[in-house]
Order: C-alpha cells, then sequence, then structure tokens
C-alpha cells in the first residue's frame, strides 16, 4: 500500500511538473511563434499606400469600423475609424503632419491631434523598455497611419436625421494656447457650419487619468438627438506574450455581469460581445499597460467588443454609446466620461478605483482566480520593499516569514521524515526477509510505521505548503509593473524576468548565445541563480529518507535537475526565492534530524572529503 502511495504520488509530481512546463514554456514559446508569423502575413498582405477600406455598415461580418447610419429607435455601438497605409508612414512623421496639441507632465508626454480630436500620441516617461534608464520610454498609443495605430475616440452619432458630426476628418480649434498638463486643461471646438457647434473640454491629472468634457450648443430651429460615444481602438493583432496565467486584449468589469476578458484571438472567433449595463467600465490590456474607457457609474451603457477589418489588417475595439441626449433649439447638451492610460500600478488602479467609485477596477490587473492569495502577498512585498529599498531582499524577508509562519507544521512533518531516516535499516531488513512477496513487505512496512508512528505521507507536506505561496509569488512577479525591472544585486538587474547568466557559455566567458541553436535552444539556458536552487533542492532531496521503490528513487533523484531546467526560464525573483527556501528547509530539516539522533551521513561524506581534502593540500 505504501508503495502504491508513494508511486501515485511520484506520478502526481511528475505530472505536475509537466503541466507546469507545458503552460509556463511550451504554449507561450508556440503562442509567440504563431504570433510572429501572423504579423508578418498581415504586414505582406496590406493593401497600396493611400488605400481605404471600403465603407460598410458595422454589423456586417468583415466590415472596418465606421460610422454608422444610426436609427433612431436603435443606435449602434460602433464608431469612426479610418484606414491605414500598406507601408506605414513612420510615427514621427504622421504625429507632426497635422496639428496637434501637445501633453506634457511628469508621467506623460505625447499630443492631442486636432484633426478628429483624437487622444493618438502617449509615451510613459517614467517606464523605458529596457533596464537601460537611457532607453527609449514606453509608446503606449499611437496615431492611425503609423506602424501601429492604438487611440482614443469620443464624439456624437445621430438619432435620427442626417446630421453634421464631427469625425475623424474634422479640424478642431483650439480656444486659448499652451499643453495639456495638471491643472491646466485644454479646450477644442469644431462648428458644423449648420447650426451646431461642439465643444471639448480635456483635463489630465498627475498619473493617467483624461477627463472628457463634450458639449453641443444647438443654435438651430429644431432639436437634435444625438447619442454619446467613445471608442478605444487597436489596428493589428499586437504581440502578446500567450502565457495561460496572463490575459492580454480586451478587458471590462460590465454591470453584474461581472469581469469580462477576450484574448484577441476569442474575440475573432466571436467577431462581437454586445452588453447593456450599467456601472461598467471597458478596454484593452496589455501586461503591464492599458487603455480604458471610465465611463460615470450610474450611466447605463450599450457597450461592446468587436473586431474587424481594414483592408487586411485586423482592427479591435472596445466602445459604447450612452442614452440619447436631446438638445433643443437655442439649448445646449453635455456627456462626459474618464480616459484610463498607463501603466498598471497597484496603488494608482487601486486609487481610482476607490475615487471614482468603479466597479472593481482593481480588475484591470490580472490577479487571477486566487487575488485573495496573490495581492496580499503583493502588499506584504511592497510593505518590505519601503523598510528594504530591494524588491530581491524583500523576497528574502518574506521567505523567512512564511517559514515562521508554517513553522509547527514543517516541524511535525521533518520529524516524521527523521523517524522515516532513522527505520532505513529496518526496512531495509524487511525487503531482504520477503524479496518476493511485496503484499508482506507492505504489511510489516505498514505494522512498522504504526509502531514508530510514522506518516510516509508527512514529508509532502512541506512541499505543498510552499505551492500557494509559490504560485502567488510567481503571480505578483510576473504581472506587477512594480516587479519590472526591480534589481536584486550582482547580475541581477531585473527581478521580474529570468537569470541573464548561463552556464552553457561559462557565464560570458565565452561569446555565444547558445539559446539560438535550433531545436534545442530554448533548453540551453540555465543561469547561475538556477543552478543553485538546483543544488539547494538536491540537498534538501538528499535529506529525505529513499524511496523503496527503485522507478520512484530514479524519479526523485532526477527532479532537481529537471527543476532546474524548468525553472532557468522563470523569474529571477522567484528562482531566488525556491534557492533561498530550499536553503531554509535544508537547515531546519537538518537541525530536527540531528535532534533525534538521525546520522546525516551526507554532511559526514562532505566534511570528510573536504577534510581529505586540505590535508591533501597541506601535505603537498
Amino acid at each position: 500500500m505504501d508503495n502504491q502511495k508513494n508511486t501515485l504520488l511520484a506520478i502526481a509530481l511528475s505530472a505536475l511538473v509537466l503541466i507546469v512546463w507545458q503552460y509556463f514554456v511550451g504554449i507561450p514559446q508556440a503562442e509567440k511563434q504563431r504570433q510572429i508569423a501572423q504579423q508578418q502575413s498581415q504586414q505582406q498582405a496590406k493593401p497600396a499606400p493611400g488605400a481605404t477600406a471600403p465603407t460598410q455598415q458595422p454589423s456586417q461580418q468583415g466590415s472596418a469600423p465606421q460610422i454608422p447610419a444610426q436609427p433612431a429607435t436603435a443606435p449602434a455601438t460602433t464608431a469612426p475609424s479610418v484606414a491605414s497605409p500598406a507601408q506605414p508612414i513612420p510615427r514621427e512623421a504622421v504625429i507632426n503632419a497635422a496639428p496637434r496639441i501637445a501633453i506634457n507632465t511628469a508621467s506623460l508626454r505625447g499630443s492631442i491631434a486636432l484633426k478628429g480630436g483624437r487622444i493618438d500620441d502617449l509615451s510613459l516617461v517614467k517606464y523605458h523598455t529596457t533596464v537601460d534608464s537611457n532607453s527609449p520610454p514606453i509608446v503606449l498609443l499611437s496615431p492611425s497611419g503609423s506602424p501601429e495605430p492604438f487611440y482614443a475616440e469620443f464624439g456624437w452619432v445621430p438619432g435620427g436625421a442626417s446630421v453634421k458630426l464631427p469625425g475623424p476628418d474634422s479640424e478642431w480649434r483650439q480656444e486659448g494656447s499652451g499643453a495639456l498638463d495638471v491643472g491646466h486643461p485644454v479646450k477644442l471646438v469644431y462648428d458644423n457650419g449648420e447650426g451646431l457647434q461642439f465643444r471639448r473640454s480635456i483635463a489630465v491629472d498627475e498619473k493617467y487619468l483624461f477627463t472628457i468634457n463634450d458639449e453641443v450648443a444647438n443654435k438651430g430651429s429644431a432639436p437634435v438627438t444625438l447619442y454619446p460615444y467613445a471608442l478605444i481602438s487597436r489596428h493589428g493583432t499586437p504581440h502578446t506574450l500567450g502565457y495561460y496565467i496572463l490575459h492580454e486584449g480586451l478587458i471590462g468589469v460590465l454591470g453584474d455581469q461581472g469581469l469580462q476578458e477576450s484574448t484577441y484571438a476569442d474575440i475573432e472567433k466571436k467577431k462581437a460581445i454586445a452588453f447593456d449595463v450599467t456601472n461598467g467600465w471597458l478596454g484593452i490590456t496589455d501586461k503591464y499597460w492599458a487603455t480604458a474607457l471610465l465611463p460615470d457609474p450610474s450611466a447605463h451603457l450599450r457597450a461592446r467588443f468587436s473586431t474587424g477589418m481594414l483592408g487586411e489588417v485586423k482592427t479591435y475595439q472596445t466602445d459604447y454609446l450612452l442614452d440619447a441626449v436631446t438638445v433643443a433649439a437655442g439649448g445646449t447638451g453635455s456627456a462626459s466620461t474618464r480616459l484610463f492610460a498607463g501603466a498598471k500600478e497597484v496603488a494608482v488602479v487601486d486609487g481610482y478605483d476607490k475615487q471614482l467609485h468603479l466597479n472593481r477596477f482593481e480588475l484591470l490587473i490580472d490577479w487571477g482566480w486566487f487575488y485573495f492569495i496573490t495581492k496580499p502577498v503583493f502588499w506584504t512585498l511592497d510593505w518590505l520593499y519601503k523598510f528594504t529599498g530591494n524588491f530581491g531582499v524583500a523576497i528574502l524577508v518574506i521567505t523567512v516569514l512564511v517559514k515562521i509562519l508554517f513553522f509547527p507544521l514543517a516541524n511535525k512533518s521533518y520529524a516524521s521524515m527523521a523517524k522515516m531516516k532513522a527505520v532505513q535499516p529496518q526496512m531495509l531488513e524487511i525487503r531482504e526477509r520477503h524479496p518476493e512477496d511485496k503484499m508482506k513487505q507492505q504489511q510489516a512496512m505498514m505494522e512498522l510505521y504504526k509502531k514508530e508512528k510514522i506518516n510516509p505521507l508527512a514529508g509532502c507536506l512541506p512541499i505543498v505548503i510552499q505551492i500557494p505561496v509559490f504560485f502567488s509569488l510567481y503571480k505578483v512577479l510576473f504581472v506587477t509593473i512594480e516587479m519590472r525591472h526591480a534589481p536584486f544585486f550582482g547580475w541581477v538587474r531585473d527581478l521580474s524576468g529570468p537569470d541573464p547568466t548561463n552556464l552553457f557559455n561559462l557565464f560570458g566567458l565565452i561569446p555565444v548565445d547558445p539559446t539560438v541553436i535550433p531545436v534545442i535552444g530554448s533548453f540551453l539556458h540555465v543561469g547561475a541563480w538556477p543552478l543553485i536552487m538546483g543544488v539547494t533542492m538536491w540537498f534538501q532531496m538528499k535529506l529525505n529518507p529513499a524511496p523503496p521503490d527503485p522507478t520512484q528513487k530514479m524519479i526523485f533523484d532526477w527532479m532537481p535537475l529537471i527543476f532546474t531546467f524548468m525553472l532557468a526560464t522563470f523569474p529571477a525573483g522567484l528562482v531566488i526565492y525556491w534557492a533561498w527556501n530550499n536553503t531554509l528547509s535544508v537547515i531546519q530539516q537538518a537541525a530536527i534530524m540531528r535532534k533525534h539522533g538521525v546520522k546525516i551521513e551526507l554532511f559526514d561524506n562532505l566534511k570528510s572529503d573536504l577534510r581529505a581534502l586540505f590535508l591533501r593540500k597541506k601535505g603537498g
């Protein structure tokens, strides 16, 4: 019976290793290759320069997003977009081609296009593309016509009779002068020449929140019914990491329907997903950055996730329509919304959630199903960081805190393992006594366990209790921007990325990158910290009693090597945690074994070898 339990345990652990490897390494690598091939085919299939997409109704499959001819009774939730050239114009050239209003805050740089009134040029000046602070800042939004258009747009669609409304090609005029800055909003004006004057005020805070107020003055002789809309549009399928535990794509929390997530591949299959809700927000998210529409929580939304085609280029859009606003002759109508466009900093996102009374805006950060564990782990790390000034040190400290928290349980487990180690000679004697009768072996083993009060599965507890912490810490390191480019000591300059050193080029002594070798290259990256983790894991496994079954023993003997290769591609912070946790476990387990009078042959042999080596050198 004991052998059967141990075999099942070994199989389960091996399956877990394979599943984790497949989810975290195999699937992402395959997805990356698929995305790259897809982007290359899209680039080759783009239309000729200056070509425009055919005008179609948005309800037709494969149509490019356009301002629809809205029926008075049921306005659609689609808004305008324009075609992009086959050979995109450089981003800076597009930006410089038309008048703009500069955006200049401590967190953001960019501009608002007077043509179309879009927010379509935005860079995050506090974040850089690499760990080098001199590398370019992160570009979040880009105008239509550039290589990767991504923008936010606001406006009105008609609710009945045809009305000339501002669109993507409409020229707005700035009232006053100066750049958009904190405490210095900008005002735009557009007159349709048919009795309607549109005014737009845009303000920004010190972080990433824009407030947009639109107003319509009706100078005509008849009332006008309009529907306010807002959209976020992205042209071309962006490169995503493709990790199972990370959502990248369309996202929102929409009323009672809760969190809604759709990857780019998902929405391509469904074409459109409609929502009729109040108390919602929606947008498009990347790993660390996001752009989201934040209407008033009390507003009634007809919202949508959708995809379309602009020539041969796929487009992705989140948009909504508010209820109709009827502007009487001589009167005015207004609508307002907010736009989040920036880094998904935990304190900032949580702050907007509470300040604006939003519907779970905190879920813009992908905490996962076990956020009730993951988020406290982040809070603890962030709190420790404030004292230590280093997230790597904070990881070491939180590991000690976890060991203290589970100290009684771990002690009990290690004590049981020490007893099993102590009765190893008796277990060998039982197998020699009944070499051919497995049933009698099992019966004798169970009697021995019962006599010595040993739980053979207790040794699994130290591994089991750290699995939730392991995955929570992995999630925090992987999804939170606070960990991005966070340095440790020495060669580790980014705890959220893998250890940059590599055993297979002798840690940089050989000027070759073995990871570029076809087929096996992805396996040829084992840094210094993964090696340290593998060694500490080997020590810990050697302290445990050897499984009686040869197959089980072989599996457990190979596990340190398997984990060394598997964790080589994981965030360095996680590998440091695992190595440090193993080290503490070895110290704790060795102390308990000594307390129970168990001889630790591994340490004794090492001590003898070191003494012999010292005497040899001294004698030489």
